[in-house]
């Protein structure tokens, strides 16, 4: 109890102190920075304001954990951008900021009310329990009753010894409920809210969401390999053993129809799992990347396909997969639905972002909710990305894919 104590009236009374310097800020903060605003200098100047307001927001937290038993938490996000203009919009826009002002200017009332009165109840109570020492000397005739009597006779002065004993519990018990009341109020405005909350959520939510979906395409890349290595062996090895065997079967037309048929039938079965291969990862995305990939679609496509990017560029494997198929459903959508001749197929990548763009010279008129492309959006999204098709009647048609990695 005496820690707490001790805690709660320094904390009370060095926010007399605190309510000063957090009040001659604030004034010369928005006074400077609202004056610096129409200059060249407003951005740095918000910045620098910003931050030393952090630094006295972050002495404030670290005061009231001596009441609330630990300090408060930064409620701070990281700031992004290139430029200051960037870095002071990113700060700008972050409550905190103005919540720190907020308490800075509220402390001045709180902090000085807060303080008085600690120092004036502790004070009278300490002085009431050592009233033996000093009361003596300060004789008053005039003084009414009680303290007549309290404050010029002996047994009156011990009288107030016991009294002000009799008063500790009450001091401290108030000493530490308005130190609590004040470092919960300075909480409200000074730990993180609900903005950083949903941030961090998102954040989290997101980086979820990309594990499960970069699993998900490990684990199709290992279907891919396992069926390649594997069964599409196997079909080929089969294959082999029959056209042996055929060679040491009597000659007959019967036997050699069979044998053609059974033969069929394995290269049907192996080009049907070559197509299951490539529909769920095609090796070469794996092997080369993306841009190779693509080059071998442009190569099979009936379409005079160009396509623009850099061929060394690698990305995520979610990312890769997501592109890849985009472009192969627009290839396929250009050549089967729009009779288009020429498509342009043009990969960017830019900080955060790889996009993916299709142009073609068709006749246009592309339904953006059809199952295909409402397919490919689910994908897209999937990842965050977002997928955007401008297809007026007579063309061109133009399909976007913008995929974070």
């Amino acid at each position: 109890m005496i820690r707490t104590t001790a805690s709660a009236l320094a904390y009370l009374v060095s926010g007399i102190v605190a309510g000063f310097v957090g009040l001659a800020w604030s004034v010369a903060t928005i006074v400077g920075v609202g004056l610096l605003s129409v200059t060249l200098v407003g951005g740095p100047a918000f910045l620098g304001a910003a931050w030393v307001t952090r630094r006295i927001a972050d002495v404030e937290r670290r005061r009231a954990g001596w009441v609330l038993g630990t300090a408060i938490a930064a409620p701070y996000l990281p700031i992004e951008g290139a430029t200051v203009r960037q870095r002071a919009s990113a700060v700008a826009t972050q409550p905190a900021t103005w919540r720190d002002l907020a308490w800075l200017v509220a402390l001045f009332p709180v902090g000085l009310a807060g303080g008085i009165a600690a120092i004036v109840v502790t004070v009278v109570d300490l002085a009431a329990v050592v009233a033996p020492a000093w009361a003596w000397a300060v004789p008053n005739p005039r003084a009414p009753f009680p303290m007549d009597p309290l404050m010029t006779t002996t047994p009156g002065r011990f009288g107030l010894t016991i009294l002000g004993v009799l008063l500790l519990p009450v001091t401290a018990w108030f000493l530490r409920t308005a130190g609590l009341a004040q470092a919960r109020t300075a909480r409200v405005l000074l730990a993180p809210g609900a903005h950083r909350y949903l941030v961090e959520e998102t954040t989290r939510l997101a980086q979820s969401r990309r594990r499960v979906v970069d699993a998900q395409a490990a684990e199709l890349r290992r279907i891919e390999r396992d069926l390649h290595d594997g069964a599409q062996a196997r079909i080929v090895a089969a294959g082999m053993s029959m056209a042996l065997a055929a060679r040491k079967l009597p000659t007959g037309a019967a036997a050699a129809s069979d044998v053609h048929l059974a033969r069929r039938q394995l290269d049907d079965a192996l080009t049907e799992l070559r197509r299951l291969v490539r529909g769920i990862h095609p090796p070469i995305l794996t092997d080369r990347g993306l841009h190779a990939a693509v080059a071998a679609l442009a190569g099979d496509s009936p379409l005079a396909v160009e396509v623009r990017g850099e061929p060394d560029d690698r990305y995520p494997p979610a990312v890769e997969s997501a592109a890849y198929f985009v472009i192969a459903e627009g290839l396929a959508n250009a050549g089967k639905h729009a009779d288009a001749r020429t498509c342009v197929v043009t990969l960017t990548r830019t900080a955060g972002t790889v996009t993916v763009t299709l142009v073609d010279d068709g006749q246009g008129g592309a339904d953006p909710s059809g199952s295909g492309l409402d397919g490919l959006r689910r994908r897209v999204e999937a990842l965050d990305g977002q997928l955007t098709i401008t297809s007026p009647p007579g063309g061109p048609t133009v399909l976007s894919a913008e995929l974070p990695h």
